[in-house]
């Protein structure tokens, strides 16, 4: 196992500060784009060009890090990212854990994790003291609207302007989408270039439109082959060749902001560690989720908190944060914490600070220890993604002399 030359001794010294989640965090992007577009009520904390219609294109899993590292397979990002068209871009932070359910929820409400309530892959409803998957799982006995019960930016930009989304059609009816990117209008689209077809024909009429674009692929790839394999670059050449017809046939003046909900960290396979193995390290735990780069642990009545973080300081302390729930909040990593949600946290996390990932086998089975690219903690790699602005320069027609000049 990896280890740090000098890792600290307690607590979360060294972690990475709590997302500005007003100003520079996922869950800005549509709060802001909402401003841009005319809807009363935001504010455009991210200072966006103006413009009538907005494309949000989320990509999951493009982690800054990995695209400038990867980048010479995306010639268009490049060139983006180099201020190409006159584009610009910050690096923002993920939501925290960064794992796509906290982030998409604080995308689509604009609230940090702590308000949300999405705040892992999978949490514990303490209702039901049942461990629930906030993804792509929904427990049937949760309304998604009762989880998450705060209005969408959907929702409320709706009553003002056009609001779409273009995704894949299983999406559409999904828990996540019901709790946290509900009220717009849903465009079901089979692949990339028809995902890219659909949203630039939804935004070709006049006057304002919000519309939220999201790709699967490339996290997708990461997960199964790691961000450095061939698998991972031909899904990020996909991936540019989306922006490049976006840009291409986006109606002139169109905002196209292109962010993503997380980073991802390769973890060799002697680095994924079965805790459920170790009998005398899980006593006290009744229950374990999140995910493997951020373990959260809930324990049997009676068991204490700090006991069980000095038992897994001792064990990874070297290569992990090892922290409890108290501790996490008072840091301010999950924003404020709504009352409701605080139960939903784990009573003791375990944050991967070196490439290694814990599973509890006897929960999740054999088919998460054979993923490659993961992801959860707080490490850059991981909690940095890109934002990249550029207002679209609209199509290029032909002339009566055959010669290409852009449409005004």
């Amino acid at each position: 196992m990896p280890e740090r030359s000098a890792a600290p001794a307690t607590g979360l010294d060294g972690l990475a500060g709590p997302p500005d989640y007003a100003r520079r965090a996922v869950s800005a992007v549509f709060t802001s784009a909402a401003a841009v577009v005319g809807v009363p009520g935001f504010d455009d904390t991210l200072g966006l060009p103006a413009a009538t219609r907005v494309c949000v294109f989320m990509v999951d899993g493009m982690g800054h890090d990995q695209l400038t590292r990867r980048s010479a397979h995306a010639p268009v990002l490049r060139a983006l990212l180099a201020g190409d068209r006159g584009a610009a871009t910050r690096v923002i932070d993920a939501a925290f854990p960064s794992t796509t359910a906290a982030s998409l929820a604080a995308l689509g409400t604009g609230l940090a994790p702590g308000q949300h309530g999405l705040v892992g892959y999978d949490v514990l409803d303490p209702d039901r003291d049942v461990v629930v998957n906030m993804l792509g799982g929904w427990d049937p006995a949760i309304d998604p609207a009762r989880w998450q019960p705060h209005a969408t930016v959907f929702e409320r930009a709706s009553a003002h302007v056009p609001v779409t989304t273009v995704s894949q059609a299983r999406f559409e009816h999904s828990g996540m989408t019901r709790a946290a990117l509900r009220g717009a209008r849903f465009l079901p689209a089979s692949s990339l270039h028809a995902a890219t077809a659909a949203a630039t024909e939804a935004l070709a009429p006049a006057g304002p439109h919000l519309l939220y674009l999201y790709a699967n692929d490339l996290d997708k790839a990461g997960h199964r082959h790691g961000v450095d394999s061939v698998a991972w670059e031909h899904a990020l050449e996909e991936v540019d060749g989306a922006v490049g017809r976006l840009l291409a046939r986006l109606p002139r003046g169109t905002l196209l902001m292109i962010t993503a909900d997380h980073g991802m960290v390769d973890v060799d396979e002697a680095h994924r560690i079965d805790v459920s193995a170790d009998p005398a390290l899980m006593a006290g735990i009744r229950h374990t989720a999140g995910e493997p780069r951020l373990l959260q642990l809930y324990l049997a009545p009676g068991a204490e908190p700090a006991e069980v973080v000095t038992r897994w300081r001792e064990r990874f302390g070297r290569v992990a944060w090892v922290t409890d729930r108290r501790s996490l909040i008072d840091a301010g990593h999950l924003g404020p914490v709504d009352p409701a949600v605080a139960p939903r946290i784990g009573d003791v996390l375990v944050l991967a600070r070196e490439p290694v990932a814990f599973y509890d086998r006897s929960r999740v089975g054999e088919n998460p220890l054979r993923m490659v690219g993961q992801h959860g903690s707080w490490t850059p790699a991981e909690r940095r993604v890109p934002l990249i602005t550029v207002v679209a320069p609209g199509p290029q027609v032909k002339n009566s002399g055959g010669t290409g000049r852009r449409r005004g």
